[in-house]
């Protein structure tokens, strides 16, 4: 398919029949660049070069150490498509992405851009051949701005060579509006939300005009209007010339979003088909080999005493007055939209942020604001929503981030003995079902569902009593999915952990729940039972909409009805 042309930062991709329309894409109409050049108007269906693929990867292999990642990577994209690629976590799929991002190098196969073989020899010889690569886990420089960070490496420059902040900030504030999202250019990345982090990661992308796009999940942290206003940048993409690569594990945004579809599983391409004429259960059987049995679901429990007691908890301006309990054996979720105050009502109770009003207590005894130490002396164990950043120490070893949460109960006469530590995080880890190379590898090595199960394990080696989960299915597949439901069902049901999970999927709140808390702008607003809530309660109660009389059963935090 053509002669190998190794390809560097500063390289054009050659015969790009999308090249004109590279620059003119997300540009308002009749708006000239900052540099004055005029958009181009360009017929996508006579573009040059379209009877040709984008991009073809071809039988690449990568291992790490004894770990085979990619034992048989394929992927065709069209000009034109959204392709779908789905897969365990741990079937190769981050891996193929980041051959494409330049960021590995694959021991064999070859890679062919617009009919050229090429050797991506890192991440700007990638971005030289039209390839913009949005990953799962963001990027971010927490001491520099938003605009800083979209624009890393590429800073448009002033007279003097003085970086030009005013061009930077008015093209973000284009891309953003475009994406029908709240983003402020000159923000400091530190404490952004990860679905914030997410959108900067996609407006860094979009600011590239990128010919090709791979999007590594990049609805996991999204609300609702945000993915539909994605969906919509995605098409117009896709209708104006652009190959776009979707890797979802929510099956119903691919059979939404894309044309075709690749499964992959352990490393290896299963098939390549139109999505056309086929049902969810096909991507599933194919992903998995094997038929995947999930919870029955909630509400059949006997519950015991309250564990979690939540009074009149506030914090200026970011919620206020909630209460509510967690009882052992029970497992309540916290629904609502993003930003609407749950992951930070979380962080209260651990005592990573401090409260302003209010208690906290477990099994009856009160928790100093900000502690999470004293949190975790009464039993509580948290799982936060951004696990790279919050949950693990990337850098650690897989079984020393297992035991980080336990060394007081693995020390012998002040001393961490090795053989203890290593036979804890052995049990845990197979326990859980932990994939691995090696324990002694880092967690960075770990697929992001074995890192969740990571740390799951790291907590459930304390035995708490009180496990509170922030998105613990972001990300993961539906197979890690159902183990991890099945987990978290089996504490509360057979150890009596009571469970306090946040999660932005209706199906997995209905799914889980043996009660449902709905919040909306920092206040608790709803209460159901398992047995009468459904989505239209949840969404009606999330955007507070009106819902018909009878639909709709409203309590306060405590069970009570309210007017």
């Amino acid at each position: 398919m053509g002669k190998s042309v190794e390809m560097t930062a500063g390289d054009t991709p050659p015969g790009d029949p999308t090249a004109s329309l590279r620059r003119a894409v997300h540009q308002r109409e009749g708006e000239p660049f900052a540099d004055g050049a005029q958009p181009a108007v360009v017929d996508p269906t006579n573009s040059p070069g379209e009877d040709q693929p984008a991009l073809v990867l071809e039988h690449a292999t990568k291992s790490f150490g004894a770990v085979r990642a990619l034992v048989d990577g394929d992927i065709t994209l069209h000009w034109g498509e959204t392709h779908g690629l789905v897969g365990e976590n741990g079937a190769g799929k981050s891996t193929l992405v980041k051959v494409l991002a330049g960021v590995h190098q694959p021991e064999s196969g070859r890679l062919v851009v617009n009919g050229r073989e090429v050797t991506l020899d890192g991440p700007a010889a990638s971005r030289a051949v039209g390839i913009a690569v949005i990953h799962q886990e963001a990027s971010v420089f927490p001491d520099l701005s938003v605009a800083e960070n979209v624009f890393i490496g590429r800073e448009p420059l002033r007279r003097g060579r003085r970086i030009d902040f005013k061009t930077m900030n008015e093209q973000i504030a284009v891309i953003v509006e475009r994406l029908g999202v709240r983003l402020d250019p000159r923000r400091i990345a530190r404490g952004l939300s990860v679905a914030d982090q997410q959108i900067m990661e996609i407006t860094k992308a979009v600011s590239l005009n990128a010919s090709i796009i791979v999007m590594d999940e990049p609805t996991a942290s999204l609300s609702a209007h945000e993915v539909n206003r994605l969906f919509e940048m995605i098409e117009t993409l896709r209708r104006e010339g652009k190959a776009v690569l979707f890797i979802s594990h929510r099956l119903q945004e691919v059979f939404d979003l894309c044309q075709r579809v690749t499964v992959m599983r352990d490393g290896r391409h299963v098939f390549t088909r139109p999505l056309a004429g086929l049902v969810a259960d096909d991507l599933v059987q194919a992903m998995v080999g094997r038929e995947v049995v999930d919870r029955a679901g909630a509400g059949g429990q006997r519950i015991g005493d309250v564990v979690l007691a939540v009074e009149h908890l506030s914090r200026e301006g970011v919620f206020t007055d909630v209460s509510f309990t967690v009882h052992a054996g029970e497992i309540v979720v916290l629904a609502g939209l993003v930003g609407a105050g749950r992951s930070e009502v979380a962080r209260a109770i651990f005592g990573i942020d401090h409260r302003d009003a209010g208690r906290v207590s477990v099994n009856g005894r009160p928790l100093r604001s900000g502690s999470p130490t004293d949190a975790i002396a009464a039993g509580i164990g948290f799982v936060p929503e951004d696990r790279r950043q919050q949950g693990l120490v990337m850098a650690m070893a897989i079984d020393r981030n297992i035991a980080l949460a336990s060394y007081d109960h693995l020390k012998r006469s002040g001393l961490i003995w090795g053989a203890l530590e290593r036979r804890f995080a052995t049990d845990w880890a197979g326990r859980l079902l932990l994939k691995y190379g090696r324990l002694s590898g880092n967690a960075s090595t770990l697929s992001g569902g074995n890192q969740q199960k990571l740390v799951l394990a790291k907590w459930l080696g304390r035995h708490p009593s009180l496990l509170i989960v922030d998105e613990p299915t972001r990300g993961i597949d539906v197979a890690t999915k159902a183990e991890v439901h099945r987990l978290l069902e089996a504490l509360a049901a057979e150890e009596a952990v009571a469970v306090l999970m946040i999660s932005s999927e209706l199906p997995e709140v209905l799914r889980m729940g043996d009660r449902t808390l709905v919040m909306r702008e920092g206040r608790l607003v709803a209460e159901f039972s398992h047995s009468e809530v459904s989505e239209e309660h949840i969404v009606a109660a999330a955007t507070g909409q009106t819902a018909a009389a009878g639909d709709l059963v409203t309590t306060d935090a405590m069970g009570h009805d309210t007017p």
